[in-house]
């Protein structure tokens, strides 16, 4: 019973789909490359003609705090997460005039808030999208996305940057409080939203 609990666990927290051709590829802004480099090769290979990464900064921070790996790849400075997604979808081949601006959102909820006004003004109709996402971050950012592109089928391709995945989250402490507070997190947030 114990195992069947974990896996039911897993499988909300670490949304996964195979991707499919979309009209855009989405990335919540974050520091680590590894989003960035994955919508970089979904691009590559003709998934969607444009990308929308997302950022100003955490909230928490109040600054953008920084690349937190491959810090060598991508010297900066940056001033938004947007600035820093962008210098890494650039120098991973995507050409700047695909990649849209969105450096105003400090929370997972504002990333898709902003992104949805974005491609409204832009006026692009969202039928599919691709969520480029940290992978225990995937369900949280796929609810909120979701709920501003109602309309939208997605299909979530995460990266595991932390080293915390479907297949060892339960293996570690730091596993353990990431799956457990996005857990906590989805709840409060959900009833924020009611």
């Amino acid at each position: 019973m114990y195992g069947e609990f974990l896996k039911q666990i897993t499988e909300f927290i670490f949304a996964e789909n195979t991707p499919e051709k979309a009209d855009v590829i989405f990335i919540p802004g974050n520091g680590y490359p590894h989003m960035a480099e994955e919508a970089a090769r979904l691009y590559r290979e003709s998934f969607a003609p444009r990308i929308l990464p997302s950022g100003k900064y955490s909230v928490t921070a109040g600054k953008f705090s920084g690349v937190l790996s491959r810090q060598e790849q991508y010297p900066g400075p940056y001033e938004t997460e947007w600035e820093f997604l962008r210098d890494v979808l650039i120098r991973n081949g995507v050409p700047e005039d695909v990649i849209l601006q969105e450096n105003q959102a400090t929370y997972t909820y504002e990333n898709a808030i902003f992104s949805r006004k974005v491609t409204d003004q832009a006026g692009l109709e969202i039928k599919k999208a691709i969520l480029c996402c940290r992978s225990c971050h995937a369900r949280r950012a796929l609810m909120y996305y979701s709920l501003l592109f109602p309309e939208t089928e997605f299909f979530v391709s995460p990266s595991c940057p932390d080293g915390i995945s479907r297949y060892n989250w339960q293996e570690t402490e730091a596993g353990v409080e990431a799956v457990t507070g996005e857990i906590t997190r989805l709840i409060k947030q959900f009833s924020l939203m009611m």
